[in-house]
Protein backbone atom coordinates (compact mmCIF):
# COMPACT_ATOMS: atom_id res chain seq x y z
CA UNK A 1 0.00 0.00 0.00
CA UNK A 2 3.14 2.47 0.73
CA UNK A 3 4.36 1.81 -2.96
CA UNK A 4 0.78 2.37 -4.42
CA UNK A 5 0.31 5.54 -2.84
CA UNK A 6 3.97 6.31 -2.83
CA UNK A 7 4.48 6.54 -6.81
CA UNK A 8 0.50 7.25 -7.67
CA UNK A 9 0.11 10.34 -5.48
CA UNK A 10 1.74 13.29 -4.11
CA UNK A 11 1.14 11.96 -0.41
CA UNK A 12 4.07 11.83 2.25
CA UNK A 13 4.56 8.44 2.18
CA UNK A 14 7.92 6.61 3.05
CA UNK A 15 8.76 4.19 0.11
CA UNK A 16 10.78 1.16 1.91
CA UNK A 17 10.94 -1.02 -1.19
CA UNK A 18 11.49 -0.52 -5.21
CA UNK A 19 11.93 -4.18 -6.25
CA UNK A 20 9.87 -6.09 -8.65
CA UNK A 21 7.58 -7.39 -5.38
CA UNK A 22 6.64 -4.37 -3.64
CA UNK A 23 5.89 -3.06 -7.62
CA UNK A 24 3.40 -6.42 -7.93
CA UNK A 25 1.66 -6.07 -4.61
CA UNK A 26 1.77 -1.64 -5.37
CA UNK A 27 0.01 -2.13 -8.35
CA UNK A 28 -2.90 -4.79 -6.89
CA UNK A 29 -3.27 -1.99 -4.36
CA UNK A 30 -3.48 0.61 -7.42
CA UNK A 31 -7.55 0.46 -7.12
CA UNK A 32 -7.61 1.74 -3.38
CA UNK A 33 -5.77 4.95 -4.19
CA UNK A 34 -8.06 5.46 -6.97
CA UNK A 35 -10.73 5.37 -4.16
CA UNK A 36 -9.39 7.80 -1.80
CA UNK A 37 -8.65 9.96 -4.65
CA UNK A 38 -12.05 9.44 -6.11
CA UNK A 39 -13.57 10.38 -2.23
CA UNK A 40 -11.68 13.38 -1.63
CA UNK A 41 -12.95 14.27 -6.01
CA UNK A 42 -16.70 13.92 -4.97
CA UNK A 43 -16.11 15.62 -1.55
CA UNK A 44 -15.01 19.13 -3.02
CA UNK A 45 -17.42 18.97 -5.67
CA UNK A 46 -20.47 18.18 -3.34
CA UNK A 47 -19.58 20.78 -0.98
CA UNK A 48 -19.48 22.89 -3.52
CA UNK A 49 -22.37 21.62 -5.11
CA UNK A 50 -24.18 21.87 -1.38
CA UNK A 51 -22.74 25.55 -1.22
CA UNK A 52 -25.00 26.60 -4.04
CA UNK A 53 -21.90 26.87 -6.75
CA UNK A 54 -23.62 24.71 -9.76
CA UNK A 55 -22.94 21.45 -11.36
CA UNK A 56 -20.21 23.47 -13.71
CA UNK A 57 -18.59 24.57 -11.08
CA UNK A 58 -18.72 21.30 -9.05
CA UNK A 59 -17.50 19.54 -11.84
CA UNK A 60 -14.30 21.88 -12.48
CA UNK A 61 -13.43 21.25 -8.42
CA UNK A 62 -13.48 17.36 -9.28
CA UNK A 63 -11.83 16.88 -11.88
CA UNK A 64 -9.09 19.18 -10.48
CA UNK A 65 -8.35 17.51 -7.05
CA UNK A 66 -7.00 14.23 -8.65
CA UNK A 67 -4.50 16.40 -10.77
CA UNK A 68 -3.51 17.74 -7.57
CA UNK A 69 -3.37 14.84 -5.69
CA UNK A 70 -0.95 13.18 -8.46
CA UNK A 71 0.70 16.50 -9.11
CA UNK A 72 -0.56 16.02 -12.97
CA UNK A 73 1.58 13.02 -13.09
CA UNK A 74 -0.72 11.33 -15.15
CA UNK A 75 -1.73 14.02 -17.26
CA UNK A 76 2.08 14.44 -17.97
CA UNK A 77 1.89 11.16 -19.35
CA UNK A 78 -1.10 11.71 -21.53
CA UNK A 79 0.76 14.10 -23.03
CA UNK A 80 3.62 12.63 -23.43
CA UNK A 81 2.31 9.50 -25.06
CA UNK A 82 0.19 11.28 -27.46
CA UNK A 83 3.13 13.11 -28.50
CA UNK A 84 4.74 9.74 -28.65
CA UNK A 85 2.01 8.36 -30.77
CA UNK A 86 1.51 11.15 -32.67
CA UNK A 87 5.13 11.58 -33.96
CA UNK A 88 4.67 8.25 -36.42
CA UNK A 89 8.48 8.16 -35.29
CA UNK A 90 10.21 4.47 -34.75
CA UNK A 91 10.12 3.59 -30.81
CA UNK A 92 13.46 4.39 -29.57
CA UNK A 93 12.64 7.90 -31.14
CA UNK A 94 9.41 7.83 -29.98
CA UNK A 95 10.59 7.21 -26.72
CA UNK A 96 13.05 9.74 -26.35
CA UNK A 97 10.04 12.72 -27.34
CA UNK A 98 8.41 11.01 -24.86
CA UNK A 99 11.16 11.31 -22.60
CA UNK A 100 11.65 15.21 -23.09
CA UNK A 101 10.71 17.80 -20.99
CA UNK A 102 8.70 19.92 -23.39
CA UNK A 103 4.45 19.06 -24.87
CA UNK A 104 4.23 18.97 -28.03
CA UNK A 105 0.65 19.76 -29.77
CA UNK A 106 -0.59 16.08 -29.67
CA UNK A 107 -0.29 16.54 -26.18
CA UNK A 108 -2.00 19.87 -25.50
CA UNK A 109 -4.64 19.12 -27.97
CA UNK A 110 -5.24 15.65 -26.19
CA UNK A 111 -4.67 16.42 -22.44
CA UNK A 112 -7.13 19.66 -23.45
CA UNK A 113 -10.06 17.70 -25.05
CA UNK A 114 -9.65 15.03 -22.51
CA UNK A 115 -10.36 17.64 -19.91
CA UNK A 116 -13.68 18.92 -21.12
CA UNK A 117 -14.46 15.52 -21.20
CA UNK A 118 -14.34 14.74 -17.83
CA UNK A 119 -15.39 18.38 -16.53
CA UNK A 120 -18.71 18.58 -19.37
CA UNK A 121 -19.48 14.75 -17.96
CA UNK A 122 -19.30 15.48 -14.39
CA UNK A 123 -21.32 18.89 -14.67
CA UNK A 124 -23.70 16.61 -16.23
CA UNK A 125 -23.91 14.25 -13.81
CA UNK A 126 -23.89 16.77 -10.70
CA UNK A 127 -26.54 18.32 -12.59
CA UNK A 128 -28.50 14.93 -11.65
CA UNK A 129 -28.25 15.37 -8.02
CA UNK A 130 -25.00 15.25 -5.84
CA UNK A 131 -24.92 11.71 -5.31
CA UNK A 132 -24.79 11.17 -9.15
CA UNK A 133 -21.84 13.40 -9.31
CA UNK A 134 -20.01 12.19 -6.52
CA UNK A 135 -20.29 8.16 -6.70
CA UNK A 136 -19.30 8.38 -10.05
CA UNK A 137 -15.89 10.30 -9.60
CA UNK A 138 -15.44 7.44 -6.97
CA UNK A 139 -15.77 4.63 -9.44
CA UNK A 140 -14.05 6.89 -12.34
CA UNK A 141 -10.86 6.62 -9.67
CA UNK A 142 -11.07 3.26 -8.67
CA UNK A 143 -11.43 2.16 -12.59
CA UNK A 144 -8.99 4.25 -13.71
CA UNK A 145 -6.08 2.73 -11.31
CA UNK A 146 -7.71 -0.77 -12.13
CA UNK A 147 -7.08 -0.13 -15.47
CA UNK A 148 -3.10 0.40 -14.69
CA UNK A 149 -3.24 -2.95 -12.88
CA UNK A 150 -4.15 -4.76 -15.52
CA UNK A 151 -1.84 -3.13 -17.83
CA UNK A 152 0.96 -4.63 -15.24
CA UNK A 153 -0.24 -8.26 -15.39
CA UNK A 154 2.07 -11.12 -17.05
CA UNK A 155 3.02 -10.67 -20.33
CA UNK A 156 3.46 -6.98 -20.60
CA UNK A 157 6.84 -6.01 -21.56
CA UNK A 158 8.69 -2.79 -20.48
CA UNK A 159 9.98 -0.34 -23.29
CA UNK A 160 12.73 0.80 -21.13
CA UNK A 161 14.73 -1.06 -18.57
CA UNK A 162 14.46 2.09 -15.57
CA UNK A 163 11.58 3.46 -14.61
CA UNK A 164 8.54 2.70 -13.03
CA UNK A 165 7.87 0.44 -16.06
CA UNK A 166 10.74 -1.59 -15.60
CA UNK A 167 9.55 -2.23 -12.01
CA UNK A 168 6.29 -2.84 -12.31
CA UNK A 169 5.40 -4.09 -15.70
CA UNK A 170 4.35 -7.73 -16.33
CA UNK A 171 4.24 -8.26 -12.81
CA UNK A 172 0.92 -8.77 -11.73
CA UNK A 173 -0.38 -12.64 -12.06
CA UNK A 174 -3.66 -12.54 -14.53
CA UNK A 175 -5.34 -14.13 -11.64
CA UNK A 176 -4.47 -11.61 -8.78
CA UNK A 177 -5.86 -8.76 -11.23
CA UNK A 178 -9.04 -10.50 -12.06
CA UNK A 179 -9.74 -10.65 -8.84
CA UNK A 180 -9.19 -7.25 -8.05
CA UNK A 181 -11.35 -6.37 -10.93
CA UNK A 182 -14.15 -8.09 -9.68
CA UNK A 183 -13.97 -6.23 -6.22
CA UNK A 184 -13.81 -2.66 -8.06
CA UNK A 185 -17.26 -4.09 -10.02
CA UNK A 186 -18.80 -4.60 -6.82
CA UNK A 187 -17.83 -1.81 -5.70
CA UNK A 188 -18.83 0.25 -9.24
CA UNK A 189 -22.20 -1.24 -8.87
CA UNK A 190 -22.67 -0.08 -5.16
CA UNK A 191 -21.81 2.98 -5.68
CA UNK A 192 -24.03 2.95 -9.18
CA UNK A 193 -26.94 2.02 -6.95
CA UNK A 194 -26.01 4.82 -4.54
CA UNK A 195 -26.19 7.09 -6.89
CA UNK A 196 -29.02 6.81 -8.76
CA UNK A 197 -30.92 6.98 -5.59
CA UNK A 198 -33.31 10.22 -4.84
CA UNK A 199 -31.73 11.28 -1.66
CA UNK A 200 -34.26 13.62 -0.67
CA UNK A 201 -36.65 11.33 -1.48
CA UNK A 202 -35.52 8.13 0.25
CA UNK A 203 -35.48 10.30 3.55
CA UNK A 204 -39.36 9.95 3.43
CA UNK A 205 -41.85 7.05 4.10
CA UNK A 206 -40.47 3.79 2.22
CA UNK A 207 -43.24 2.19 1.33
CA UNK A 208 -44.14 4.81 -1.43
CA UNK A 209 -40.39 5.37 -2.17
CA UNK A 210 -38.99 1.55 -2.73
CA UNK A 211 -41.32 1.31 -5.91
CA UNK A 212 -39.30 4.11 -7.76
CA UNK A 213 -36.06 4.00 -5.95
CA UNK A 214 -35.55 0.20 -6.52
CA UNK A 215 -35.91 0.31 -10.59
CA UNK A 216 -33.36 3.20 -10.68
CA UNK A 217 -30.78 1.66 -8.26
CA UNK A 218 -30.81 -1.26 -10.34
CA UNK A 219 -29.72 0.68 -13.60
CA UNK A 220 -27.66 3.06 -11.26
CA UNK A 221 -25.54 -0.80 -10.55
CA UNK A 222 -25.72 -1.93 -14.36
CA UNK A 223 -24.61 1.46 -15.17
CA UNK A 224 -21.67 1.80 -12.32
CA UNK A 225 -20.25 -1.96 -14.28
CA UNK A 226 -20.78 -0.57 -17.63
CA UNK A 227 -18.39 1.88 -16.65
CA UNK A 228 -16.02 0.00 -15.31
CA UNK A 229 -16.01 -2.16 -18.40
CA UNK A 230 -15.73 0.70 -20.22
CA UNK A 231 -12.50 2.55 -18.56
CA UNK A 232 -10.58 -0.92 -18.88
CA UNK A 233 -11.73 -1.73 -22.72
CA UNK A 234 -10.41 2.23 -23.55
CA UNK A 235 -7.27 1.01 -21.36
CA UNK A 236 -6.80 -1.50 -22.33
CA UNK A 237 -7.03 -0.65 -26.47
CA UNK A 238 -4.31 2.19 -25.72
CA UNK A 239 -1.96 -0.24 -23.62
CA UNK A 240 -2.25 -2.47 -27.44
CA UNK A 241 -1.31 0.67 -29.26
CA UNK A 242 1.48 1.29 -26.95
CA UNK A 243 2.70 -2.06 -27.19
CA UNK A 244 2.72 -2.46 -31.19
CA UNK A 245 4.53 1.20 -31.47
CA UNK A 246 6.40 1.73 -28.30
CA UNK A 247 7.53 -2.48 -28.00
CA UNK A 248 5.96 -2.25 -23.98
CA UNK A 249 4.89 0.03 -21.43
CA UNK A 250 6.57 3.47 -19.40
CA UNK A 251 5.03 5.43 -16.46
CA UNK A 252 3.78 7.35 -19.05
CA UNK A 253 2.08 5.08 -20.75
CA UNK A 254 0.43 4.15 -17.01
CA UNK A 255 -0.68 7.72 -16.51
CA UNK A 256 -2.20 7.84 -20.37
CA UNK A 257 -4.04 4.40 -18.91
CA UNK A 258 -5.32 5.89 -15.96
CA UNK A 259 -6.51 9.17 -17.56
CA UNK A 260 -8.27 7.34 -20.96
CA UNK A 261 -9.78 4.91 -18.17
CA UNK A 262 -11.07 7.78 -15.48
CA UNK A 263 -12.87 9.39 -18.91
CA UNK A 264 -14.33 6.62 -20.35
CA UNK A 265 -15.92 5.80 -17.07
CA UNK A 266 -17.40 9.25 -15.96
CA UNK A 267 -18.61 9.49 -20.08
CA UNK A 268 -20.69 6.16 -19.69
CA UNK A 269 -21.76 7.28 -16.09
CA UNK A 270 -23.16 10.05 -18.04
CA UNK A 271 -25.06 8.50 -20.41
CA UNK A 272 -28.64 7.23 -20.70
Amino acid sequence: MRFAFGTLTVLRVRLTRWDRAAGRAGMLCAPAVGVAVGAASAALGSALLLLGSGPLLAAVASTAVPAALTRGLHLDGLADTADGLGSNKPADEALRIMKASDIGPFGVLTVVLVLLAQVAALAGLYGRGLLAGASAAVVAGAASRLAMTLACRTGVPPARRDGLGAVVAGGVPAGAAAAVAAAVAVLAAAAGAAGAADAVGAVGALPGVLPGVLPGALTGAVRGVLAVAAALAAGELLLRRCRARLGGVTGDVFGAVCETAATAALVVSALG
